[in-house]
């Protein structure tokens, strides 16, 4: 589905991608892992063509558009670290936001449907300032607008990152939900327990390269990648 060739990233004079490669099959889970700085939000700002890059990015088959706008047209969501939500806007024109592209009325009020049975808090929160959700619901809220754009591929970029250990369950969780509603997804997150725990394959980033990968299953228990992203090797 997704096809990512020799992928360069540039801000100014550091190279943040060097040559970066990674494949993403239709149905698959596939968890991108590596420690601060590695390149692994650069790897989905370039997908989403939200920053410039050197390299190839083609998207079933297609080379993908180096506009934002059609990348999600394509079938690709993006839902950004940080979340980035409408803080003065409701809930409910948060979700809508997510749909902004379509014109489908039967559609989005399905999707928005869906929504809330993934979401039941947005449901109960949906005249509510989305500035004053939670974390974890803004989290939610975050994945839950992702998902009305009716995208192919849904892009999360640390989905835990902030949350308390209760809730990041919660949203791996989902996260499996999500895929088994006939999602893809590609997933970048620091805590590399989870994500290769959920994950079909994976790929580790080190410093802007792929240093490994392959079947997720095999990267958790490889004791290199155990002593460096999962503590101590047993």
């Amino acid at each position: 589905m997704l096809k990512v060739s020799d992928l360069n990233v540039f801000y100014g004079g550091i190279h943040a991608l060097q040559g970066v490669s990674l494949e993403v099959e239709k149905g698959q889970i596939v968890s991108v892992i590596g420690a601060n700085g590695a390149g692994k939000s650069s790897l989905m700002n370039a997908i989403s063509s939200t920053i410039k890059y050197k390299g190839g990015i083609e998207f079933c088959g297609q080379p993908l558009g180096a506009k934002a706008h059609k990348v999600v047209k394509a079938g690709i969501s993006h839902v950004p670290e940080g979340r980035l939500i409408f803080a003065n806007l409701t809930t409910y024109d948060n979700l809508r936001m997510g749909a902004y592209l379509r014109r489908d009325i039967k559609g989005i009020a399905e999707d928005l449907e869906r929504v809330y049975t993934i979401f039941p808090r947005l449901k109960e929160r949906a005249k509510q300032p989305a500035g004053t959700l939670s974390g974890g619901e803004q989290q939610m809220l975050a994945m839950g607008r992702g998902l009305m754009s009716n995208p192919t591929l849904l892009l999360l970029d640390e989905p835990s990152l902030g949350l308390a250990p209760l809730l990041i369950n919660t949203i791996f969780e989902v996260i499996l939900e999500i895929q088994e509603i006939g999602k893809t997804i590609l997933l970048v997150e620091q805590n590399a327990f989870k994500a290769l725990a959920i994950a079909d394959r994976a790929y580790v980033l080190n410093q802007g390269r792929v240093s490994k990968s392959g079947d997720a299953a095999v990267i958790m228990a490889d004791p290199a990648i155990r002593e460096a992203y999962l503590g101590k090797a047993k």
